[in-house]
């Protein structure tokens, strides 16, 4: 569904003339750098930040009984609870503010590609124009924090897995804004330093041979054909990697400088070492970092079936490394001035598919009553209440915003939060005004669509 629209959005990118950045209020930043945790899949919030009437397994228990299948346990903060098996964010939580409330678009069909589109770039899909990921918006915008470390990197999502892998690699882009403005891709952290370091097995006069008729190749190849514009800034993002390859900076990829019972807190995994990559990386000067739980369908937090069990293993990946992330900044002096923020595509709830009032088909059979385990969980994809955990980056700790139904269908009752505004809080938080826009193809393109995201300010602490 996405073929035709990315190759003509690819080719109006690489044909298009440099985007102008239009006039902007100037507002003053909260934070200096952004993480995000994406919890990819479709991060139950009943299941996680967002609790409700923990009902036992058995044998013929009606599924619509069925709320949350962890209890809930207390946090930092009176008033807020989470679900169990997150006892160490738990204990971060008055670091913290937590929004209950936000809802993601109607879109139709459900597909996790098209909301990931959505969320990550704020313009629901297809779109004309190749509308750039928020990490380019930003590193585009505000600029590297330090030259020498790529202003945008995207930790732990394997392209090449998965029935949505395509649609994956439309969003994982700088779009009209030119490649050297796109995602440095780690796949797996632990292997970082073979992308950062020229290998051994080259010497210094052959790895500069190498980068001269690589530049060559360019006036060879199909760029030769594209616009002033991105051929300028393919050529920028190939010395921007020259620079990195043979900068001291490198070392802020390189796991093996810390000491063993520093990643054994983070986790011998690749979302945990993600974290603790995340927090060198912000130490280094890296403006926007994606550290993703992997999107593979019918895996991780696409919990299609075994709801239960997926869940609580995802909570065993999350909770340690989340925890110590927020500590470690804060003790290195860091938290207040990033932005930490956990999201995901979408809610879940064990009935509905879509939301209620406008449910679509589903995507899995939940039988009325439960005969195995594997039917215990929050199966299909819920549009009307998510949530979202956000730290540091000037925003209130110990807060609560949005609340949703005690009973299904659990929606939200108060504060609702789209996307628009979300992002538009997000990027006032780093000193983007939300109207930001830059001038592609003779029309403006809004950080936030139409430029019309409001900032909930209430979210932000005074100080």
């Amino acid at each position: 569904m996405f073929d035709n629209v990315s190759r003509r959005a690819v080719l109006a990118a690489l044909t298009g003339a440099a985007p102008k950045l239009l006039a902007a209020p100037k507002i003053a930043p909260r934070a200096d750098s952004m993480i995000l945790l994406w919890m990819a899949g479709g991060m139950a919030q009943t299941e996680t930040f967002d609790p409700k009437r923990h009902t036992p397994y058995e044998t013929g228990l009606a599924s619509d009984k069925v709320l949350s299948t962890f209890p809930s346990i207390p946090t930092a903060v009176d008033g807020i609870r989470l679900s169990q098996g997150l006892e160490k964010i738990g204990k971060v939580m008055d670091r913290g503010a937590l929004i209950r409330s936000h809802q993601v678009g109607d879109l139709g069909f459900i597909l996790h590609s098209r909301h990931q589109f959505h969320w990550h770039t704020g313009y629901a899909p297809p779109q004309a124009v190749a509308v750039p990921h928020m990490g380019a918006f930003l590193a585009r915008t505000l600029g590297p924090r330090n030259p020498d470390i790529p202003p945008f990197i995207a930790v732990g999502q394997n392209m090449e897995l998965g029935a949505e892998s395509d649609a994956l690699k439309a969003f994982h882009t700088a779009g009209f804004l030119g490649s050297e403005y796109g995602p440095f891709q780690m796949v797996d952290p632990r292997d970082a330093v073979s992308v950062t370091r020229p290998s051994e097995y080259v010497g210094p006069t052959r790895f500069e041979n190498r980068r001269a008729f690589y530049k060559k190749l360019l006036d060879a190849s199909p760029m030769k054909n594209a616009g002033d514009h991105q051929r300028e800034s393919y050529l920028r993002s190939v010395e921007n990697a020259h620079r990195l390859l043979t900068s001291p900076a490198a070392k802020a990829f390189d796991l093996a400088l810390e000491k063993p019972e520093v990643i054994a807190k983070y986790g011998d995994n690749k979302f945990g070492l993600g974290c603790l990559q995340a927090r060198r990386l912000v130490e280094a000067g890296a403006r926007f970092i994606e550290v993703t739980s992997e999107y593979i369908p019918f895996r991780f937090w696409d919990t299609h079936e075994n709801g239960h069990k997926r869940a609580g293993d995802m909570k065993q990946v999350i909770d340690g490394p989340i925890a110590q992330l927020v500590l470690d900044l804060e003790e290195r002096g860091l938290l207040d001035r990033t932005l930490i923020v956990i999201a995901t595509e979408f809610g879940r709830d064990m009935m509905t598919e879509g939301k209620p009032g406008l449910e679509v088909k589903d995507q899995v059979q939940q039988p009325k009553t439960m005969t195995e385990p594997k039917h215990y969980g929050m199966h299909r994809h819920f549009t009307e209440a998510v949530s979202v955990c956000v730290f540091g980056g000037g925003f209130k700790k110990g807060f609560l915003y949005g609340k949703t139904a005690d009973e299904r269908p659990c929606k939200t009752i108060e504060n609702p939060i789209s996307i628009e505004d979300l992002h538009a809080t997000i990027y006032t938080a780093m000193g983007v005004a939300p109207d930001t826009a830059y001038e592609v193809e003779q029309r403006p393109v809004y950080a936030t669509k139409d430029g019309k995201g409001k900032a909930r300010t209430e979210l932000f602490s005074k100080g």
